[in-house]
């Protein structure tokens, strides 16, 4: 895993941010929601609003209800003063990450990237060997619809997961993360150097 450092970050806000906002952007299968568990993170994601609303993780009809109480989760979180909040979805594109971005900020909270780079073939593979699957056609239009995020989007920090080799071993995804922000109250999970 690399992180990608920018030339010049932007500039510090004047107010001290009240935490973060934490996206994840990934193709389906690009090993997100394992990035999470595997650091013992619960972020918000659309999988689980679907479990709280339909008890079934599957359920496709009601995308506009999904993500606009995932959208009010989120704001509960915030208006809460919870310092460090997560939401696992693929955020594909600017377009997609910019409701997200501007409510965090609307809030006072800085907003963070972690960006799967994982190459679609990867993605496309481990998603068949999924038991829930997205069909190969849908995987390539969203392959074609992902852009890497910019700090010109709003990001105060962007973090890169890659897919590493070692010699005579198949490829794993090294994580690594590092945290701006001092939150108000408690302290983040650690994950700096993690392994999967």
């Amino acid at each position: 895993m690399e992180i990608t450092e920018p030339v010049a970050q932007p500039a510090a806000p004047a107010k001290k941010p009240k935490g973060a906002v934490v996206l994840s952007i990934g193709l389906p299968g690009s090993g997100k929601s394992t990035w999470f568990k595997r650091h013992n993170i619960l972020p918000l994601s659309s999988d689980m609003v679907r479990i709280l609303l339909f008890d079934d993780a599957t359920e496709q009809r009601y995308q506009d209800l999904v993500f606009s109480t995932l959208r009010s989760m989120l704001r509960a979180r915030l208006l809460a003063r919870r310092p460090w909040n997560y939401l696992d979805a693929t955020n594909l594109s600017p377009h997609e990450r910019r409701s997200w971005i501007k409510l965090a900020q609307d809030f006072g909270y800085e907003v963070h990237a972690v960006f799967f780079d994982v190459p679609p073939e990867v993605c496309i593979e481990r998603n068949r060997r999924r038991d829930r699957n997205v069909p190969e056609d849908i995987m390539q239009r969203m392959a074609q619809k992902l852009r890497p995020p910019k700090f010109e989007e709003g990001f105060a920090k962007i973090t890169v997961v890659r897919l590493k080799k070692k010699d005579g071993e198949p490829p794993h995804e090294e994580p690594r993360q590092e945290f701006g922000v001092e939150p108000d109250e408690g302290e983040p999970p650690e994950i700096v150097d993690s392994e999967y």
